[in-house]
């Protein structure tokens, strides 16, 4: 609970918008690069400055040295050079020789403990807030001068830093108030680079926002370039357009669904409505005998009984629909009942439901299985299969896939229907063929043949034509078992050929290929 508390407070801190945490990071890294630099600019200068202080205070030490070592010193010296203020010379007791300054008393005695280490000739220090020195920050350098004829002298001088304060508290100074126009500067140059940024951003997002259902063919503006905003437009538009087409398919498929189911339904009411007004004809009101002998085609005392389920003498006079009716109704409603069992499944091969491995399947006892179904055939069936053909799919779907393919050779074939089940072992894959001798199916149609509620019989016949789902289905299932359905081209007729993967360590086995394809 702690944790979700303090993430969502960080995220009340940051700004909402790229915008604003662009500018953020720009101000950020602004400040952080000022910091820096600036550190070390202030650090970099204030040495540069002390060293040039500490070098002109020796120099000035080391003058004096050089004059003492070369004979006796007055006792009041000139004023240094070069910006030193003090030049004073001590003994080893202390006592002050010569100096620069008259009153140097103070000075000598906070000097007096300063000498250089033995071996050395020179050393300095930084004394800050003395007495002597009025509280200011000052540079001292002493530097041993040895008298040819006496005993050693000390020579100290003294640079007092104000100047090296000064301009160092300008410098400091001077980053601190120029780096806040500086942040200021960064964030707003990164408010207007990103918004100049986004702005085909806002555009796309406008733009998509206006995409409806009945404008799917808007797009979204396509910005010049190559950067990742270009490609995210043109990411969209190549989604709309799939989702055009998917949409556009959708539609097709419920017009043509509709137009299908319509034309077994009209049909089966105009035939109901035949009977109903065949049945109330005064012909077929007029008598016993005669209601009889033309409503039901066999002895009244038997079918008027049993079909019309109700006293002969009343309803089969007035009710009992012809039976030409009720068998030409009934054939449209198992049409009608076929054409929804056909949409409720592709419904469910849409959905690309994962299926397993399915089950193991011989596909040429399938294909036998569907030959022997058929006992009676417009034109001959023949299996050809010298060899079983496993695989693993669902079992139902495949029969119904063999199913299709045999029907609409049967439909189109002129003398024969050929059926073959093989091992392709060079493919490694299972393969199911079904040939016709009919007027086969031209280079331009072979894709489109499997399209829903498409039928190439140019009068669009739906009585001998089929509703034009059944190649549909049976590549859906093809592919819902990782395989393939195509028209394969050469010969005369059509010959459609489905290939199926065979199982992980289910090699091909020699001579079970009848023929090449």
């Amino acid at each position: 609970m702690g944790l979700a508390t303090s993430r969502r407070g960080r995220s009340r801190l940051l700004p909402r918008t790229v915008r604003g945490r662009s500018a953020a990071a720009a101000a950020l890294a602004m400040a952080l690069v000022l910091a820096a630099g600036g550190g070390w600019l202030y650090v970099i200068l204030r040495a540069n400055l002390l060293d040039n202080a500490n070098g002109r205070t020796e120099l000035a030490a080391r003058e004096v040295a050089a004059r003492a070592d070369a004979g006796p010193l007055p006792s009041l010296l000139p004023a240094p050079r070069s910006g030193v203020d003090v030049v004073l010379v001590l003994d080893p007791r202390g006592t002050v020789v010569a100096t620069s300054r008259p009153s140097a008393g103070p000075l000598a005695r906070e000097f007096a403990a300063l000498r250089p280490q033995p071996g050395q000739d020179a050393a300095s220090k930084v004394l800050c807030c003395s007495r002597a020195m009025n509280g200011e920050r000052g540079d001292v350098v002493v530097v041993r001068a040895t008298p040819a004829p006496g005993e050693e002298r000390y020579v100290y001088a003294l640079t007092v830093l104000n100047d090296v304060d000064d301009a160092t508290h300008a410098i400091a100074l001077g980053l601190l108030g120029g780096a806040p126009p500086l942040i200021a500067l960064a964030a707003a140059i990164a408010w207007a680079v990103t918004g100049l940024a986004l702005r085909p951003v806002t555009a796309i997002r406008t733009e998509l926002a206006a995409v409806t259902a009945s404008e799917l063919d808007r797009r979204v503006p396509d910005p010049a370039g190559g950067d990742e905003v270009a490609a995210l437009a043109r990411t969209v538009n190549a989604t709309l357009d799939r989702l055009e087409q998917a949409v556009a398919r959708q539609r097709q498929f419920v017009a043509d669904a509709s137009h299908e189911l319509r034309n077994p339904v009209a049909a089966v009411r105009s035939q109901l409505e035949v009977a109903l007004a065949a049945a109330a004809r005064p012909d077929h009101r007029s008598g016993h005998g005669t209601a009889c002998r033309t409503g039901c085609p066999t002895d009244c005392r038997t079918d008027c009984r049993t079909d019309c389920r109700t006293d002969c003498r009343t309803d089969c006079r007035t009710d009992c629909p012809t039976s030409g009716a009720v068998r030409a109704a009934l054939a449209d409603t198992v049409r009608l009942q076929h054409v929804a069992a056909d949409l409720l499944l592709l419904a469910r091969l849409d959905a690309r439901v994962p299926t397993g491995t399915g089950e193991p399947v011989d596909l040429a006892l399938l294909a036998a299985e569907e030959a022997a179904r058929r006992p009676a055939t417009r034109v001959p069936l023949t299996v050809t299969a010298v060899a079983p053909v496993p695989m693993r799919g669902r079992s139902g779907q495949l029969e119904r896939l063999v199913a299709n393919l045999v029907d609409n050779a049967l439909r189109h074939a002129a003398s024969r229907v050929e059926v073959s089940a093989f091992l392709d072992e060079t493919a490694g894959q299972a393969v199911l063929e079904v040939a016709d001798d009919g007027p086969g199916i031209a280079a331009d149609q072979r894709e489109r043949v499997f399209e829903r509620f498409v039928r190439l019989d140019a009068a669009r016949d739906r009585e001998s034509g089929g509703s034009g789902l059944g190649l549909a289905i049976a590549r859906e299932i093809a592919h819902a078992h990782g395989g393939s359905l195509v028209v394969a081209p050469g010969g005369g007729g059509a010959r459609l050929v489905a290939r199926f993967p065979l199982p992980d360590g289910q090699p091909g086995k020699p001579g079970t290929r009848p023929g090449a394809l």
